[in-house]
Formats: structure tokens, C-alpha cells, sequence
């Protein structure tokens, strides 16, 4: 009974160890630079462990799901339910992670088929003032940075033990609990936190290649003039297309039109998405 009960206790450690915690934010955003009335509002996760965090749309996590289980059902990209697909759209393609030991911060997006990855070669120069205020339940401190053409106001807490943020916000002695570009364009508000068993393993469709910053800014410019480049590589119709480009139609319909189709998709996406969270 001893044994067990050592057994039982080095288990709970064990998990208890292994637990991260998630920090929900709400992320609004302007961003079509013709129409600023266009205001988008979504929730993205910050999951934080002892090794690192990752900050994702809480939609991503979602419509992963469900190409993860059409695809394991066999049924591929015209058995999902479109409507469904749709209400989950998001502003937050990218994932990012830090990784803590290593001091370094990895940026994830899709351009057609593929995941580009990046690391982050930009250090975040914070100015820490002396002036606090009260954000919810948490006293908190106010930091100023220029950060990817933007100057951002944060303000950050040390009730917490956590040296993080949203986005590629990191390095302050505390946890971001607000952000706010100067234009107005883009904030990130901590709404709640919770205990999770681990950091999921977000879905990666499609081939990881590897880049400079610098090469992945070129690539995204490219992408918008001419998409169906990217859609080309890597051959046929593999699951690594971006699922909200395809059409929900069945196989009878000319290759020419869904080209098409696809490509004015594309360039309107590129358009509603011109005013970026970095615009240098």
C-alpha cells in the first residue's frame, strides 16, 4: 500500500508538472486599410509551459478539428460543411511560439500549400515607465515599444509568473495584459486564464519550409499579386491547400473556372487583409 501510495503521489506530481496555462485574449483588429469601420473581433490562445507558449486563433484550433476528422474519414476537402467552415474564418492565420530556453521566437503561416516558418530577428526595445494603473483584478504597469512599423503601448502585470505576451510580445519582467497600437488598429485585452493538461500540436497541412524574415515578406508580396503560383507547388490536390480557398461543389466543375474562382478569392482576401499587424 505504501509503494502505491508513492506511486500515486509521484504520478500527481508528474502531472501536475506537465500542466500548462492558457491565457485567452481578445484581438481586435482594422484589418482593410479602405474601410476602418471594419472592425474584427476574435480570441486567440497564449499556452503557456515551463519550456515555452504558443499563441494561436481559437479558431484555427477549431476548423483544425474539422479537417482532421474529414480527412480521417476519407472524405477530403468536400465533405465539410461549408456554412460551418465559414463562421470560423480568422484574421489570425499565424502561430507563434517561444521558446524559452532557447530565447527565440518562431513564426508560422500558410502562403497557399505550404507553412513558412521564420525566426524572429528583431529584438523588442521596451521603455518601462513608472506609471500603473488596474486592469480587471490585476495591478499593472505601462511599457512603450516600436515594433514592425507600429508604436505599441502594453500594459503588463507582475501578479503573475509569467515573462510574456500576445503576439511576439515578450521581454518585459511580467505578462501583457493589454496592447494597443497607436492608430487604434490592433489590441489584444487578457479576458481569462485557465489550467490545460499540455500545449496542443496545432494541425500542419501541407510541406514546412524554412526562411529568412526578410524571404518571408517577399514570398507574402508575391502571393498576393499572383496566389495561384503558390496553389501549384507540390502537384495535385493535396490537403495541404488552404481549405477556405476551395470551392464546396462536387468533381464535375471546370478546372479553368475553380482556377479562376480561387484566384479572385485570393486577391479579395489580400485586399481585406491590407492594413497587416506589422507594416514594415
Amino acid at each position: 500500500m505504501k509503494k502505491l501510495g508513492i506511486i500515486a503521489l509521484a504520478l500527481f506530481m508528474q502531472t501536475a508538472f506537465a500542466q500548462a496555462n492558457r491565457f485567452v485574449y481578445q484581438v481586435t483588429m482594422k484589418p482593410d486599410a479602405s474601410n476602418k469601420n471594419d472592425i474584427k473581433t476574435e480570441n486567440a490562445y497564449l499556452d503557456i509551459s515551463a519550456e515555452k507558449s504558443l499563441f494561436y486563433s481559437e479558431n484555427r484550433v477549431k476548423r483544425d478539428s474539422i479537417m482532421q476528422k474529414a480527412f480521417q474519414g476519407g472524405g477530403g476537402r468536400g465533405s465539410f460543411n461549408r456554412d460551418q467552415m465559414e463562421s470560423l474564418r480568422s484574421n489570425i492565420n499565424y502561430s507563434i511560439e517561444k521558446d524559452k530556453e532557447n530565447q527565440k521566437t518562431i513564426y508560422k503561416d500558410r502562403l497557399g500549400r505550404d507553412i513558412y516558418v521564420y525566426e524572429e530577428d528583431r529584438p523588442i526595445n521596451w521603455k518601462i515607465s513608472s506609471e500603473t494603473t488596474k486592469i480587471g483584478d490585476y495591478k499593472v504597469q505601462k511599457a512603450e515599444t516600436d515594433f514592425g512599423g507600429r508604436k505599441w503601448t502594453v500594459w503588463f502585470t507582475t501578479d503573475l509568473p509569467y515573462q510574456d505576451g500576445p503576439y511576439k510580445f515578450s521581454g518585459l519582467p511580467g505578462l501583457v495584459v493589454k496592447a494597443e497600437d497607436d492608430k487604434g488598429d490592433y489590441s489584444f485585452d487578457l479576458m481569462k486564464n485557465y489550467k490545460i493538461a499540455e500545449i496542443p500540436a496545432l494541425n500542419q497541412f501541407g510541406t514546412v519550409i524554412k526562411v529568412k524574415r526578410a524571404d518571408f515578406v517577399k514570398q507574402q508580396e508575391k502571393f498576393k499579386t499572383d496566389p495561384m503560383s503558390f496553389m501549384n507547388q507540390g502537384g495535385g490536390g493535396g490537403i495541404g491547400a488552404p481549405m477556405r480557398i476551395g470551392g464546396g461543389g462536387g468533381g464535375n466543375q471546370n478546372p479553368g473556372d475553380m482556377r479562376k474562382r480561387m484566384e479572385e478569392r485570393v486577391k479579395d482576401e489580400a485586399k481585406r487583409n491590407s492594413n497587416p499587424i506589422e507594416i514594415q
